[in-house]
């Protein structure tokens, strides 16, 4: 497991160099850019600022994980649905050109007053087409585990079985509805085998979450991906912050892989 930033909070108005050189003095290895933060890496980009934004990382220690979109795919409009798969394959082709390795997009509710069946396989079915586009260039698409009702691990389930498709995949969130009964581990275990490249985690001193579990639980059962930060606190010193992150990751890493 490799360890990483998402510029969900710490990093949201760095510019794309600062940004870089702030990972590289950190001991942060790879980055998932979310859209909509100073480092400008969007879809308007044109081919020559493109090869720019893969030029910096190339150039660099640190690894272009990959783009956090925010397009979902439970609305009832079908006009508002196709723009989120267009916008989404946009974002597709975006990763692709700025070398990274996946795009994370979002399942984000349940809509009431429609059948959750009907809702979950109208996911799937938006993220099976992206899962076929997103091989054509080699990005995987992780879905975060992510809204109303669609944190719940059976509900994430049922979405990936109505996708079936190999290039999705699942990003786990560390939410609060992991803890839901009948525990961390079973709900782990119900979507582990749709795990992809990407894992999403919080502060790792939180006393919110079982974070000694949950490495136990990556150990065990020998993921291979990358821990990506997505803080939720904002200390006056990130710099000092992210580095006592990273030695947290190190120190559980050690624990469970030693056992």
């Amino acid at each position: 497991m490799r360890f990483g930033l998402v510029t969900y909070l710490w990093g949201r108005d760095w510019d794309l160099p600062t940004l870089i050189r702030n990972c590289q003095n950190t001991g942060i290895e790879g980055v998932e850019l979310r859209t909509e933060h100073a480092h400008g890496v969007e879809i308007h980009l044109s081919a020559a600022e493109r090869a720019a934004v893969q030029a910096q990382f190339m150039d660099s220690d640190v690894v272009l994980v990959g783009l956090g979109t925010n397009w979902s795919f439970h609305h009832i409009e079908a006009a508002q649905q196709a723009h989120a798969i267009s916008q989404a394959k946009a974002s597709i082709v975006l990763a692709h050109d700025v070398g990274a390795s996946g795009v994370k997009v979002k399942p984000d509710a349940l809509p009431d007053g429609i059948p959750e069946e009907q809702t979950i396989a109208q996911i799937g079915r938006a993220l099976r087409t992206l899962g076929q586009f997103g091989e054509d260039y080699g990005q995987e698409i992780r879905l975060e585990v992510h809204g109303y009702r669609t944190d719940e691990l059976p509900v994430v389930r049922q979405i990936m079985e109505a996708a079936s498709h190999h290039n999705v995949r699942v990003c786990w969130n560390c939410n609060e509805a992991d803890l839901n009964e009948p525990g961390l581990a079973h709900n782990f275990d119900l979507v582990r085998g749709y795990f992809g490249e990407t894992v999403h985690i919080r502060e790792l001193d939180g006393a919110a979450y079982p974070y000694k579990k949950l490495f136990e639980l990556l150990v065990k059962s020998e993921y291979v991906g990358w821990i990506l930060l997505e803080a939720r606190t904002d200390p006056p010193d990130r710099i000092s912050a992210l580095r006592h992150q990273r030695s947290l990751f190190d120190t559980l890493l050690r624990l469970y892989e030693k056992n």
